[in-house]
């Protein structure tokens, strides 16, 4: 993956590479598939906006530091199926 061949890059230069692969969000596009969206996602509901800034917020602190090549599935447990 390209974001693996970029942390190999950076990372001795202090800069740290993560992904963020959101699942499921309240948002206006998905208006009238929430039904749809809502089965597939294990937590039983859609994520907010706010809950996948948390985390790039939390991976951007410096609780993160040795965090990086790090992908980050904030989807309400989507990819666990």
């Amino acid at each position: 993956m390209l974001s693996f061949a970029v942390v190999l890059e950076y990372a001795d230069k202090g800069i740290r590479i993560n992904a963020v692969c959101p699942g499921g969000i309240e948002t206006e596009m998905i208006s009238g598939m929430e039904e749809n969206l809502l089965a597939a996602h294990p937590i039983g509901r859609l994520g907010k906006p706010e809950e996948i800034g948390e985390a790039v917020v939390w991976l951007s602190s410096p609780a993160a530091s040795f965090v990086t090549g790090h992908i980050m599935a904030v989807d309400g447990g989507y990819t666990a199926q």
